[in-house]
């Protein structure tokens, strides 16, 4: 059973709630150059079709910052609503400053307190982007990376810890610094005048084990909604399975308000790739429906043939093709669960615990597929026809099961 939420403050972000109890929010970012205004706004909105309810940009340079509220207008006017998020390092303060239609366009900030000035520059900096949030009436995520943390914080606590009867491992000196980084940056904020349910927290790493104790500790010293994420995840499998094992973890203990799954994209790869990884994440937690599950069997000497993969892929793509207008028309088919098995050890068995299942014959199994519908076997097929028929089935099941609102 998934843990409790861990209780934290509610903050609104645009027409997004994050914390407080709301469902986890999925996030992403572009990799286009944001002055490109086309090609920004083309992958936003490719990226919010995808199931991202937040897009961060890059705001780096004037042009940038320029191109921000153009984008904003061009989304508005496709009719895609998803709050835009500005990443700011190093110049933040001069660009939201210079730029007012930009500070107006986003719907949050996103400042690294490691590098919004460095020495003497570092704390009026700071004021001025906080000072500039509360201007425009815009929350912000302080988000500490340990790839660029405070180098005088950082440095007195490895001092401290030097000079310590017993002194800590240097790792966990950085993840303290991590920690001590953002609580103090948020507490810094909270007395430029921003409020307590503006800020959201995030300090992310690259390694699974320091994430799951960076966050632990996080978690117990603050009710500020947090960002999880793995700062670089990696590419392909590795990178899904290493964000899926630190997530996951924390996810289950109730830690953790909004996730994005930092994905290094093949060349010429889909940047909507990270947004599906992050939703099958909470869905196979529980947290979230967002797609129809397909259960199928991997396999094995029993299966001889591929038929059943042949009909689990057909069922999947059937259910992507068919579920915008499910969505529209059946309220609630989000957590429909389709059964595609292939042989009698445990074909019948998912075949009834899922809401609608076909269990496939095996290799010497009679060629007939029985079909089970909220535990009850109700038909069963054969013949060359049997993956149209099922879909025939699923259909007329989805109607009956998930009727119109109002009907």
């Amino acid at each position: 059973m998934t843990a409790l939420r861990r209780p934290c403050v509610a903050v609104r972000v645009g027409a997004v709630t994050i914390g407080g109890g709301a469902p986890v929010v999925v996030q992403s970012m572009t990799n286009t150059d944001t002055a490109n205004v086309a090609a920004t706004a083309g992958q936003v909105a490719a990226l919010a079709a995808a199931g991202s309810e937040l897009v961060r940009v890059t705001v780096n340079t004037a042009a940038a910052a320029a191109a921000v509220p153009r984008i904003r207008e061009q989304l508005d006017a496709a009719g895609v609503t998803v709050p835009l998020i500005g990443d700011f390092h190093f110049n933040g303060h001069k660009l939201l400053a210079a730029q007012p239609d930009c500070a107006q366009a986003l719907a949050k900030y996103r400042i690294n307190p490691g590098n919004v000035g460095r020495g003497s520059r570092r704390d009026p900096q700071f004021a001025a982007l906080i000072e500039l949030a509360c201007r425009w009436r815009k929350p912000v995520r302080i988000g500490v990376n340990w790839g660029s943390l405070e180098a005088e914080l950082l440095t007195r606590l490895m001092d401290e810890n030097s000079r310590s009867a017993r002194p800590r491992a240097a790792r966990e000196v950085l993840r303290e610094a991590a920690i001590v980084s953002a609580l103090g940056s948020a507490a810094r904020a909270e007395e430029l005048g921003l409020a307590h349910d503006a800020i959201v927290l995030s300090a992310k790493v690259s390694g699974v084990p320091d994430l799951i104790a960076i966050y632990r500790s996080l978690a117990a010293r603050c009710d500020y909604p947090l960002h999880l994420g793995l700062t670089e995840a990696g590419m392909g499998s590795s990178g899904i399975v290493a964000s899926s094992a630190a997530l996951a973890v924390l996810l289950q203990e109730g830690i953790g308000d909004t996730i994005r799954v930092s994905l290094t994209p093949a060349p010429g790869g889909e940047r909507t790739d990270e947004v599906r990884v992050a939703r099958d994440i909470l869905q196979s937690l529980g947290l979230r429906t967002f797609m129809p599950r397909v259960v199928s069997c991997p396999g094995c000497g029993r299966t001889t043939s591929d038929y059943f993969q042949r009909l689990a892929g057909r069922i999947q793509d059937y259910v992507a093709v068919r579920m915008p207008q499910w969505r529209r028309d059946h309220p609630g088919v989000e957590a429909l669960t389709i059964a595609v098995m292939g042989c009698v050890v445990n074909g019948p068995g998912e075949s009834r615990h899922a809401d609608i299942g076909i269990s496939l014959p095996g290799t010497d199994e009679q060629p007939v597929a029985p079909v089970y519908e909220d535990g009850e076997k109700t038909v069963t097929l054969k013949g060359a026809d049997i993956a149209a028929e099922f879909e025939k089935l699923l259909e007329r099941y989805v109607a009956r099961r998930y009727p119109p609102a109002g009907g």
